[in-house]
């Protein structure tokens, strides 16, 4: 199966990553790292709700209603917010995808990212409204493409992000996973405790 982080990776261009942090008024170096983070944070809560029937299905409908993987082939017209031709409005809708994703965990997800990179907080946010789509797209391609069922995306997911969570250079996926599920305790703010302490001692080798 192909590896998702690879593919998604493959679509941030230095011309990409660069209108990015103009758009969000941070370095193109700062938003290549926080992409990285952002992405790993969308697989790994694509992953857990594609872990039963149920969410996998509705994983499989939204793709094939809205995200056939039309943006990609205008991800500068995208990301700027113009919908390419035959595109729905739907499928650029970042703030609807990540509530369907994250949920509650969004916020702790940004503070995590924004701890890890050094970037705004709400730099982060606008960065996860762009990237949303962009995460939702390669999926969507993919299911297209290889003609997947809902327990086909369901087991491409958990093999992208099982190879992530194995890949020592990547342990943001292991501080996302433990976020998703909840394992990062209710305290989110202050140094060597709860989210941020896991934060500052997971994520050290990853933004160097």
């Amino acid at each position: 199966m192909p590896n998702l982080m690879d593919l998604l990776q493959g679509h941030l261009s230095p011309d990409v990553v660069n209108q990015l942090s103009q758009q969000v008024g941070a370095d193109p170096e700062q938003t290549q790292d926080a992409a990285h983070g952002i992405m790993s944070a969308l697989l790994g809560g694509l992953a857990k709700n594609a872990a039963t029937p149920q969410g996998a299905s509705a994983l499989s409908d939204a793709l094939a209603k809205d995200h056939d993987g039309g943006i990609l082939g205008n991800i500068m017209g995208a990301i700027s917010g113009n919908a390419p031709a035959g595109v729905s409005s739907s499928a650029l809708d970042g703030a609807g995808i990540l509530s369907h994703i994250l949920g509650g965990n969004q916020g702790n997800i940004m503070q995590m990212i924004a701890q890890a990179t050094g970037m705004d907080q709400g730099a982060i946010g606008a960065l996860m409204l762009k990237l949303a789509p962009l995460v939702m797209g390669v999926l969507g391609q993919q299911k297209a493409a290889n003609g997947l069922n809902p327990s086909g995306l369901s087991s491409l997911l958990t093999s992208t992000v099982s190879g992530m969570s194995q890949n020592t250079e990547n342990p943001l996926m292991q501080m996302a996973q433990q976020v998703l599920s909840g394992a990062a305790g209710g305290n989110s703010s202050g140094s060597g405790g709860g989210l941020l302490g896991m934060a500052e001692s997971l994520l050290g080798g990853l933004f160097k």
